[in-house]
């Protein structure tokens, strides 16, 4: 009996070592997560497009192909080199973790300048269908929802990568993946329940028996293009304040010290101007705002090397494996 209830104490030691190794992952994969903010909403705002044009019942069939392919660039092809990278070239992390930024500077800076006239813009299919077969245009959307879905996921996975502290494989792992199906379920759900909110309030307003109801459903297809519009600008101020962010902590990695301490003292001097109780948020948005200037001033300058030099090679690229 003494012998069974030892076993029992056992199991439940090791119930509870387990709970709270799931309780670190969840909370490791949520701060990680959290850094990967600017390139999720640029991920949301983006993928909608590829949607322009079908008919409504293929929309979610359409948002699934694409999540699936999402989680399978995520799980077995970015987390395995993760894992690889942080085992046995950990000195590799924070350059690409720079590149990652570099790119989230250069979409959000160009998606300005396209704003302010210059250049044709970046990030998405232009949602023009050429007349032919419904299910290859379809088949060659969704190809390329997945291609532009593979670079976005490869900066998700960098940033929670370097945003996961010194731990053990396996909980890098479980970190890892958690991040990956998280953010794809997040972003997938969000998608689907944008491009399925006009087709909802133009029922209500169809077909509602009150008046309010339809109303409801009125004001939800006038308010979607506004919706998408005010999503379109706050995923560009995310990536330039996500892209600036990383490349002034990844420098700070990698030995310079320098932007992040004058971010900091100008952000610190900022939050003495109001009251103590506003300090934090105050000193947040001052630090916010100068990493979102710095990326967008990095992202106009790398707007000519990736317009001449990288976006041709990318679509050669892309040509060569479709």
């Amino acid at each position: 009996m003494s012998g069974l209830l030892a076993l029992l104490d056992d199991v439940a030691g090791i119930a509870k070592v387990a709970a709270a190794s799931v309780d670190d992952i969840a909370g490791q994969a949520a701060k990680a997560g959290a850094k990967a903010a600017g390139a999720v909403i640029d991920d949301a705002a983006v993928t909608p497009k590829y949607l322009q044009g079908f008919a409504p019942a293929r929309e979610l069939p359409i948002v699934w192909r694409i999540a699936r392919g999402s989680l399978i660039n995520k799980l077995v092809f970015l987390l395995p080199i993760g894992l690889a990278l942080s085992a046995f070239a950990p000195w590799m992390i924070a350059p690409l973790l720079m590149l990652g930024g570099a790119y989230l500077c250069f979409e959000g800076a160009e998606k300005v300048a396209h704003v302010l006239g210059f250049g044709h813009g970046h990030g998405g299919p232009d949602g023009s269908h050429a007349t032919g077969d419904p299910g290859h245009l379809e088949e060659e959307k969704v190809k390329g929802a997945i291609k532009t879905d593979f670079i976005l996921s490869a900066e998700i996975m960098t940033i929670a990568l370097a945003a996961i502290p010194a731990s053990t494989f396996w909980m890098e792992a479980g970190t890892l993946a958690m991040v990956a199906v998280g953010i794809t379920v997040a972003v997938y759900g969000a998608v689907a329940l944008i491009v399925k909110a006009d087709d909802v309030g133009l029922f209500l307003a169809e077909r509602g028996r009150l008046g309010l109801t339809r109303a409801l459903g009125r004001g939800i297809v006038r308010a979607m293009p506004g919706f998408m519009k005010g999503l379109t600008i706050v995923g560009t101020a995310a990536m330039l304040w996500v892209g600036g962010s990383i490349i002034v902590h990844s420098l700070a990695e990698m030995g310079w010290h320098g932007p992040e301490h004058v971010i900091h003292d100008y952000a610190v001097r900022f939050a003495h101007l109001f009251d103590a109780a506003w300090h934090g948020a105050a000193e947040w948005i001052a630090k916010a705002a100068m990493d979102g200037v710095l990326g967008l001033a990095l992202g106009t300058a790398l707007i000519p090397i990736g317009v001449k030099i990288v976006g041709p090679l990318w679509a050669k690229l892309s040509a060569r494996s479709a």
